[in-house]
């Protein structure tokens, strides 16, 4: 039986992420199980079900900490559909991205909204 921190934390991660977000724990279950619990009840479980912040608060905050990163495409990407998930707007996520150029510089943003770009096109082409 898993602790309520981890049930906790699963329950916020299928309401941000749903699929997308089971299959990247999924994904580690067999290289490392342990990290994979880690990622379920720390920041899920522990930060983004925290009061003070709504989901969407929390994932403008994610998206714009991975785009100044500028090196985390698959997660970006991730917490791009997890914001649309929540209620972000596409223009909402792209002027995310351009208040963080300000900060992180423009290689950073240009990065981002290029990997946000496939994102989109990817969710319009399942949408046909």
């Amino acid at each position: 039986m898993k602790s309520e921190r981890y049930q906790r934390g699963w329950a916020t991660l299928a309401e941000i992420d749903g699929m997308m977000g089971e299959r990247v724990i999924d994904a580690l279950k067999d290289i490392a199980p342990d990290f994979a619990d880690m990622i379920i009840e720390f920041p899920f479980g522990d930060i983004y079900s925290r009061p003070g912040l709504d989901l969407k608060s929390r994932e403008i905050t994610t998206v714009a900490a991975l785009t100044a990163l500028g090196t985390a495409k698959p997660q970006l990407q991730s917490h791009v559909r997890a914001a649309l998930k929540i209620g972000c707007t596409r223009q909402e996520i792209v002027e995310i991205m351009i208040q963080v150029a300000v900060y992180a510089g423009f290689p950073a943003a240009l990065n981002a909204l290029l990997a946000t770009k496939e994102v989109f096109d990817e969710l319009d082409a399942a949408s046909r």
